[in-house]
């Protein structure tokens, strides 16, 4: 069973990656900077299908398969999603990165370079993904009726990969960096999800009962990446407008991904 439900996290955190590397590759197409607008809607829009994965893909099953186990669903729910924050808190933390359109670095002191600080801190908004895609899958691999919540979440994700990727290399390129580097960095950027995918499922799979505090874990790991990353850049600026409509088209193009397919 464990390894039919690591094929199916393989496809799907593969299927994401791969949006991601496609969104990069729009580096060899476009010769100019996104504007800021559009990152602010790109943004925003992946903050808002963050947000609404969190509850329907990953919260409400955590809470369904927690009562189906006859356990209370405050610990395993709240606890892991407490958990999930800490641990993309430790890592904003210590993680050296540095966030696309500035100059100061965050994490612990190191000299890297600037585009490799880039890729670090797309990767890690990029690991709660990999985790939540990974484990809906698994999900999927045990009841067949969960492959198309599972898919649905893909979808969104991959919606949301596409232009990251691109806000990726983009930049680096108005930068000096040459395209092919720029790709390079862009797409490795996503290569991170089906790693994280992958070893989530094999902690869910070797300790019985785990799920759903992973599943609750993963949801605050991505409200930690929105609240701390996305909406505040999606933000900039003096005219948000652009940036809040942008997370409610996200909110609601996943939970009506999620209502439909699901």
């Amino acid at each position: 069973m464990l390894q039919r439900e690591l094929l199916y996290a393989a496809l799907g955190t593969g299927f994401t990656c791969l949006a991601t590397v496609l969104g990069a590759g729009m580096v060899f197409f476009f010769k100019k900077e996104m504007s800021h607008t559009m990152q602010k809607v790109f943004l925003g829009f992946a903050a808002g299908v963050m947000i609404a994965a969190s509850v329907w893909s990953l919260l409400i099953p955590a809470m369904e398969m927690a009562e189906s186990r006859g356990q209370s669903v405050i610990l395993p729910v709240g606890g892991g999603f407490v958990l999930g924050g800490l641990f993309l808190m430790a890592l904003d933390r210590l993680l050296p990165h540095l966030h696309i359109g500035s100059d100061e670095a965050e994490g612990l002191p190191a000299h890297w370079k600037r585009t490799t600080m880039i890729v670090l801190a797309v990767t890690l908004h990029n690991i709660p993904e990999g985790m939540a895609v990974g484990l809906s899958f698994s999900v999927a691999a045990r009841e067949g009726g969960a492959l198309a919540g599972a898919v649905a979440l893909a979808l969104g994700m991959g919606l949301q990969n596409f232009p990251e990727g691109a806000a990726v290399s983009l930049p680096m390129k108005s930068q000096g960096v040459s395209r092919k580097k720029a790709f390079l960095c862009g797409a490795a950027s996503g290569i991170v999800e089906p790693i994280f995918g992958l070893l989530t499922v094999l902690v869910a799979g070797s300790v019985a009962g785990i799920m759903p505090w992973v599943l609750s874990f993963a949801a605050g790991a991505m409200i930690y990446v929105v609240v701390e990353e996305l909406i505040p850049e999606a933000q900039l600026g003096e005219h948000s407008h652009a940036g809040t409509a942008s997370v409610m088209a996200g909110f609601l193009v996943m939970m009506l991904l999620d209502v439909l397919l699901g």
